[in-house]
């Protein structure tokens, strides 16, 4: 017997600065015990976009220490330098010209400039002002913003190529704080949108997807997680199945109980 055809959307492809990308998963570098243990996690996740914290990690600036690039080889993955530690537009500009001189002429670059330590929220002012140098300067731009529409639609048309509103503060593992404002955003988007961070768990992952984000980044909720490299999988199939559940079209709420199975033809 042939199986009936499926009547799921196609899905559009997961597209950055000109690559297409089957996982839909970005996750960090941060915050593991040791390299072994960051290897092995992004290894479980599936992701083939690795973001690293240029001030904060080696990747060729100290010869004397070792490199992450060893355990994560850019030509097995995309590496995603960010900014994370920079606290105005020059500091940022400054660490994205490095991680390109560093990484031979690569312009993929996250943007973060934060406002301060105990919140880690977006300067959006200084977000502002990096996004246009970098982009008059040739960089791909991926930027890591409040989940505030009208500041993600500035960014996009400065000339961003992706957005990414937080979904709760980095590293606080609250989940999706705010769908609403999610919803705007993706509803409005010319570019790709990305939840970024806040993740927690794997449900919280799966959530995003089914608003319509084209992928998810993450680092503490696997990180930080009792087993991360369990976790790393768990987050790699939250993500499959929240980006099927969006392309299928959920059921609508009703207030009252609608029966499974239908009165018409009851027995007895």
């Amino acid at each position: 017997m042939s199986q009936a055809p499926s009547t799921l959307p196609v899905d559009k492809p997961f597209t950055l600065a000109g690559r297409t990308y089957e996982s839909r998963l970005l996750v960090g570098t941060g915050k593991y015990k040791d390299l072994d243990e960051t290897r092995r996690a992004i290894e479980a996740s599936g992701a083939e976009i690795v973001t690293v914290a240029v001030r904060r990690t080696n990747i060729g600036q100290n010869p004397d220490e070792p490199n992450l690039l060893d355990v994560i080889p850019p030509d097995r993955y995309t590496i995603l330098p960010n900014t994370a530690g920079c606290y105005d537009a020059i500091e940022a500009v400054r660490t994205c010209r490095l991680a390109r001189e560093l990484l031979d002429g690569h312009n993929l670059v996250k943007l973060e400039v934060l406002a301060d330590q105990k919140t880690l929220f977006p300067n959006v002012v200084e977000t502002l002002k990096a996004a246009e140098v970098l982009v008059k300067d040739g960089f791909d731009v991926m930027v890591y913003t409040s989940d505030d529409p009208i500041i993600a639609r500035q960014l996009a048309e400065i000339g961003c190529i992706a957005v990414m509103p937080l979904a709760g503060l980095i590293g606080s593992g609250m989940g999706i704080c705010n769908p609403w404002n999610l919803r705007i955003i993706l509803e409005e988007a010319t570019v790709p949108v990305l939840v970024d961070a806040g993740v927690g768990t794997a449900s919280d992952a799966t959530i995003a997807m089914e608003l319509g984000c084209e992928a998810v980044l993450m680092n503490t909720a696997i990180a930080h997680a009792q087993n991360p490299v369990m976790m790393a999988e768990a987050m790699k199939h939250a993500i499959v199945a929240g980006r099927l559940a969006y392309l299928a079209g959920r059921m609508p709420r009703k207030l009252y109980a609608s029966a499974s199975s239908p009165l018409e033809g009851l027995i007895g």
